[in-house]
């Protein structure tokens, strides 16, 4: 089950992809308020999407399996300007493709890109009413450091932190 990261292309097939991701994920839809699970907008999608990519700190990153079907996605703020860590903004995996392993797989890849580039640790913000994300990465090792508001859209949120040991060959 490998999968690879590449770098979001805005054209219409990744567009679509990230589409599909999020529509098969109603349940995040709701508990984020972000866009509604019934009707998933390419448009809003792409508006996001630009302006994650259009300011220069994030990167956005597709997953894909052997065949290069989209099956997740990753947003990662390459340095927070508060603490100076990456923080780990979204991740998300295809409906369809959940519980194969493809979460923890994808946290692993942006784990070792982040320790590949010297970063000795990592942020994420856990929406508190998504008690599904806090055990994913809470059984992936990751900390609770703080509960405190978002700053986009002032949701109760879970800060955890993972400490990132150095590069290991096996």
């Amino acid at each position: 089950m490998p999968l690879s990261l590449s770098p979001l292309r805005l054209s219409s097939g990744d567009i679509a992809g990230v589409v599909g991701i999020y529509a098969s994920n109603p349940e995040y839809g709701r508990i984020s308020g972000e866009y509604d699970p019934a009707r998933v907008q390419a448009q809003q999608v792409e508006a996001e999407l630009r302006e994650d990519t259009g300011t220069g700190g994030f990167d956005v990153l597709l997953a894909r399996d052997a065949e290069g079907q989209v099956v997740g996605l990753v947003s990662i703020l390459r340095q927070h300007p508060r603490d100076g860590y990456p923080w780990i903004g979204l991740l998300m995996v295809h409906g369809d493709q959940r519980r194969k392993g493809h979460g923890r797989l994808l946290a692993d890849l942006v784990e070792e890109r982040l320790r590949t580039e010297g970063r000795n640790g990592v942020r994420l913000a856990v929406l508190q009413n998504n008690p599904t994300a806090l055990a994913f990465w809470s059984s992936l090792g990751w900390q609770e450091i703080d509960r405190r508001p978002d700053v986009q859209h002032g949701r109760s949120c879970i800060v955890m932190h993972k400490q990132l040991g150095p590069i290991t060959s096996e």
